[in-house]
C-alpha cells in the first residue's frame, strides 16, 4: 500500500474509532473525492458498525435527486460552494438516518478552476443534530488522486474531532 492511502486508511481507522467509542452512525456525499471516503472507510475492519452509507453525487442532478439538494442552490452558488457542500450533508445524514454526516465538492483538476474557484479549491460539510458547518479549504499544486487523498483526510480529520467532542 502507497504510503498516501496508508495514511487514509489510517485517517479513516481513527475516525471510525472515535464514532464507535460514542455509538455514533456515519454517512458519507462525495463529490470530488469520488468515493475514495467510503472506500477508505471500507478498508478498516468492522467500519460496517458505524458506517450507513455513503453516496457518490459527482453530478448536480444526482445532488438534487439523491440528497435533496435544492436547485436553486446549485443555480446560485455553483456545485463546488459551501451551501451546496451543507445540503449535500444534511442531505445525506437524512437519507442515512445517520447521527453525522460529511460532505466534499471541489475542483481537482488540472482543469475547470476559475479565478474565484481556483484548481484546490475544497468545499467540505459536517452534519449533525446540533447543525451544519462547511468551510473551504485550498489544495493548491497536487495531483488529482493527491488532491483527492488530502480532502478525503481533512474530512476524516472533521469526523473524528467531532466524535471527540461528543459526551
Amino acid at each position: 500500500m502507497r504510503s498516501e492511502e496508508q495514511a487514509s486508511v489510517q485517517a479513516a481507522a481513527a475516525a471510525l474509532a472515535a464514532l464507535r467509542a460514542r455509538g455514533a452512525t456515519l454517512a458519507v456525499a462525495e463529490s470530488c473525492t469520488g468515493g475514495l471516503i467510503g472506500h477508505l472507510l471500507t478498508e478498516v475492519p468492522g467500519a460496517s458498525a458505524v458506517l450507513l452509507g455513503s453516496a457518490v453525487v459527482y453530478a448536480n442532478a444526482a445532488k438534487a435527486t439523491l440528497l435533496g439538494v435544492d436547485a436553486g442552490l446549485l443555480r446560485d452558488h455553483g456545485a463546488v460552494s459551501e451551501p451546496v457542500a451543507a445540503a449535500m450533508a444534511d442531505g445525506a445524514r437524512r437519507r442515512f438516518c445517520a447521527d453525522v454526516a460529511v460532505a466534499t465538492s471541489g475542483i481537482a483538476g488540472p482543469a475547470g478552476g476559475t479565478a474565484d474557484k481556483p484548481v484546490g479549491t475544497l468545499c467540505l460539510a459536517l452534519a449533525a443534530a446540533d447543525g451544519v458547518h462547511a468551510w473551504t479549504v485550498q489544495l493548491p499544486n497536487l495531483s488529482r488522486s493527491a488532491f483527492k487523498h488530502a480532502a478525503a483526510r481533512a474530512v476524516l480529520a472533521a469526523v473524528r474531532a467531532w466524535a471527540e467532542r461528543q459526551p
